[in-house]
């Protein structure tokens, strides 16, 4: 538009000499074109001469009556109407055409912008969760009802695992104990495959104690942290025979004060060696009693506590297994098998592995799966209830 306001001016005041030069000719026409061009009066309109102003009587009705008001402005400045009029009606119309089209053009795409990307975010973001997450128990859950439910998964459990034992081959508290500290950030598969060497070598406290250290850490090298561990092992086996004649003590606050056994490893030795009812809170009981919304604690001894309060004490050992066996072959961390879960109705969290039973069933683990255990040497009952020992260190196939 700008561009043409220039040779608009300078035909506007070409006109205005013709104007002048031919008034002997057309006197009455050329006043009534000069009153046009600089009044703008109505004699304008009734000036039959020039292509010009026909076509500007053309555009006007477009503007209607405002036009007119507007173009009496714009002569004042130097920018007349004339000037914008001095092209055909057709390009006239063009650009009129292109004025209203343009913001056309630009109100649909905010539109498909603004609008439409919103309720996309909105959909996917109510679509996850009800893939992803299963309906949580009922809000404000008494804790009687809390402690039916959990005792209800426990027994449905046992019924399931009626085999259930520590995953460690151990023959006395010693080798129970030791066992344990090893299987820190490792398998206990892979620990029942490096004590055999090492208590065939070492078979007590004593000896233990009197080792070599680099010929211990050569040993226990595959379960890792292979250095850390035989100063562990090597520093309770002096503790034994320095402070407990060479024997493991049967209480809790003794085992704790022993180089590299906390409470979780206490309890394992108290329960499957002494009888003594304890909670294992190992990584497998935190992910499930949280799972199961038992607790929402995350520090293991809070855990401990808040779980033992839902069970009689002498139901602390076998749950402790039967839980820790869930979690090892169904209730898995990062696929949970929920289509093969026995205790899916009872769990609040069903929904967040695959809950297809044929999917979820090629996702079980060991017995359950059809595949070795982690013991070499499991009880009878396992094996009877079709289990199968694991591989010594190093075998194929």
């Amino acid at each position: 538009m700008g561009e043409h306001e220039p040779d608009g001016g300078r035909k506007v005041a070409e006109a205005a000499k013709g104007a002048s030069g031919t008034k002997s000719k057309k006197t009455a026409s050329a006043g009534a074109e000069g009153a046009g061009s600089v009044k703008k009066t109505a004699s304008a309109k009734k000036a039959a001469a020039p292509k010009k102003v026909a076509a500007a009587k053309k555009g006007t009705p477009a503007k209607k009556a405002p036009g007119k008001t507007a173009a009496a402005k714009k002569t004042t400045t130097g920018k007349t109407t004339p000037a914008k009029k001095t092209t055909s009606g057709k390009s006239t119309a063009g650009k009129s055409a292109a004025k209203k089209a343009a913001p056309i053009s630009k109100a649909h795409p905010p539109k498909k912008v603004t609008i439409a990307p919103p309720k996309a975010s909105v959909a996917l973001r109510k679509a996850a969760p009800a893939r992803t997450v299963a309906p949580e128990p009922p809000k404000g859950e008494s804790r009687t009802a809390l402690v039916r439910r959990a005792r209800r998964i426990n027994r449905e459990l046992t019924e399931v695992y009626p085999y259930a034992h520590p995953e460690l081959d151990f023959e006395s508290p010693f080798q129970l104990l030791v066992a344990t500290v090893l299987s820190a950030q490792t398998t206990d598969l892979r620990v029942n495959q490096t004590t055999p060497a090492l208590f065939a070598k070492y078979p007590t406290p004593e000896d233990l104690a009197a080792a070599n250290p680099e010929e211990v850490e050569e040993i226990l090298r595959p379960t890792g942290f292979f250095r850390a561990k035989t100063k562990s092992v090597m520093g309770l086996s002096k503790a034994l025979v320095e402070e407990f004649g060479g024997q493991v003590p049967g209480r809790l606050d003794d085992l704790v004060k022993l180089p590299g056994v906390g409470r979780k490893t206490a309890f394992v030795v108290l329960g499957n060696a002494f009888g003594h009812p304890g909670i294992t809170v190992d990584t497998h009981f935190q992910r499930l009693v949280r799972r199961w919304r038992w607790t929402e604690e995350t520090d293991p001894d809070k855990i401990e506590a808040a779980v033992g309060a839902l069970f009689p004490k002498s139901d602390w050992t076998d749950l402790s297994h039967h839980v820790v066996w869930h979690g090892r072959r169904i209730c898995h961390a990062r696929k949970p098998a929920c289509g093969a879960c026995p205790v899916a109705p009872l769990c609040p969290a069903y929904g967040e592995g695959e809950t297809d039973p044929e999917k979820a069933k090629k996702l079980l683990k060991y017995e359950k799966g059809g595949f070795p255990g982690q013991r070499l040497k499991p009880p009878q009952a396992y094996l009877d209830a079709g289990g199968k020992p694991a591989p010594p260190l190093g075998a194929t196939g």
